[in-house]
């Protein structure tokens, strides 16, 4: 494996056409030789978490939105959040942000600053990244604490790709379904 990939955006190239990636960010987690598991950020799906997964709608804010987080496990929820302490996550992405542990004692709650809860998950085999981004399927870029919890995020692909420089103007302004162009 050339690139530790591990909390990174993934943003999705104009070549991606698979419609479960299309104009996605995704935030990966974890990345090694074994393969690559991630979220993508800016899918809301219209549903707080606290009609969807009543049980975790305290770790957001009482509006906060479901996310769908990948086409892998789409019945099972996937929580980010960003510690006061990054070794309480179970697996950390960057800095203090990370995947919380499946089980969360009452009282490590307040160690949590905040909360993003997404059904499914994105993951990749044993060299299937490696080999999409030497395809330019991906842009892969540092990730920050804004991005994963940025408050608009069905504007963060445009906001990333913006954030990569001139030379992918031309791929902000493309259409999502270029058959409609």
């Amino acid at each position: 494996m050339s690139t530790d990939l591990t909390g990174h955006l993934l943003v999705s190239n104009a070549t991606l056409f698979d419609p479960n990636f299309r104009r996605t960010v995704v935030l990966i987690g974890h990345h090694d030789e074994e393969g690559a598991v991630g979220v993508v950020l800016n899918r809301p799906l219209g549903v707080t978490v606290e009609q969807a997964v009543p049980p975790l709608s305290d770790l957001v804010d009482g509006d906060g939105e479901l996310f769908e987080g990948g086409p892998v496990q789409p019945q099972a929820a996937v929580v980010i959040a960003e510690f006061l302490d990054p070794a309480m996550a179970s697996v950390v992405a960057f800095g203090s942000v990370g995947f919380l542990p499946e089980e969360v004692e009452e009282d490590d709650r307040p160690m949590i600053v905040r909360a993003r809860i997404f059904v499914g998950y994105s993951g990749w085999g044993p060299g299937q990244l490696e080999a999409e981004v030497e395809e330019d399927a991906w842009l892969p870029t540092p990730a920050t604490e804004a991005d994963v919890f940025t408050p608009e995020p069905a504007r963060l692909w445009e906001t990333v790709v913006a954030r990569l420089g001139p030379a992918y103007a031309m791929l902000r302004s493309m259409p999502a379904d270029p058959s409609r162009n």
